[in-house]
């Protein structure tokens, strides 16, 4: 995999409002799925960014339902600390130093297929809903949605049965979910987690097989680097990309290029 740019700082803002207090006539907080009173919903947050990681500490402990159990600056030891620490669900940060995260949340959703995780990003991109949504995610939020919204999304996703994918109020704002596939038209893949519909950009027509292609073309790899960097053949590269020209309405590998660039895939 080639070498990673340096990092460079995110915009965009970080709500970090306080909390109103509860009063005493308020009802209590419905129980959560699958995880007891006691121990509540046990969170890894993985994010680069220090301010938002304590932010959401503080906002958890007020919240008194939801824990930080551990953190980390890159996914790096993603599998390690998910197999040590036992999360309940996982918060990913998108931009951040070391492997790439959509390709580790693939990789933690088939080792640990019941485990529930969510996308927290600075910013709101086509290319990442898409790749958010083919890895297997629950959720997708902005770093700019108020702590109230992450936590009650936190909330919907480990109560959630039906599997939908779960949108802070940002993303929501720039597209609509999608209804499930009808019967003999085109279906979410058979092994995805999540059942639900998903995130309706122009790029939601994609395979996860061709959203990795992109990724990779936007990273600056060539047909042939690309191949090996999957374990496939040129060709096969070559017929994945024809028909992402032919679903996005596109005609050369150099359109293609400045999508993915346009996307950020060049950053994740």
């Amino acid at each position: 995999m080639p070498k990673r740019a340096p990092r460079i700082s995110k915009p965009g803002a970080i709500s970090l409002k306080a909390t109103r207090a509860e009063t005493k006539g308020s009802s209590p907080q419905p129980a959560i799925s699958g995880v007891t009173d006691d121990a509540g919903i046990r969170v890894l947050c993985v994010d680069d960014h220090a301010v938002l990681v304590e932010g959401l500490r503080a906002k958890f402990a007020v919240e008194n339902r939801i824990r930080i159990v551990g953190s980390l600056a890159s996914a790096e030891l993603l599998l390690e600390e998910t197999a040590r620490l036992g999360p309940d669900i996982i918060l990913l940060d998108i931009e951040m130093p070391g492997p790439d995260v959509f390709e580790m949340a693939d990789r933690l959703r088939h080792a640990h297929p019941k485990l529930r995780f969510i996308f927290l990003s600075a910013h709101i991109r086509d290319g990442y809903l898409a790749a958010a949504y083919k890895c297997g995610a629950w959720g997708y939020f902005a770093k700019g949605d108020e702590l109230d919204d992450i936590v009650a999304g936190i909330g919907e996703v480990a109560c959630s049965t039906a599997g939908t994918f779960v949108m802070g109020p940002k993303v929501r704002a720039r597209c609509r979910p999608t209804a499930m596939r009808t019967a003999g038209g085109p279906r979410r893949r058979a092994d995805a987690p999540v059942p639900g519909g998903g995130p309706a950009t122009p790029l939601a027509s994609l395979s996860s097989r061709e959203i990795e292609v992109l990724r990779l073309i936007g990273k600056g790899l060539s047909r042939v680097q690309i191949a090996a960097e999957l374990s496939r053949s040129a060709k096969t590269i070559d017929r994945h990309q024809d028909r992402m020209l032919k679903k996005l309405g596109i005609s050369s590998r150099a359109e293609l290029i400045r999508l993915a660039i346009r996307e950020g895939f060049a950053e994740a």
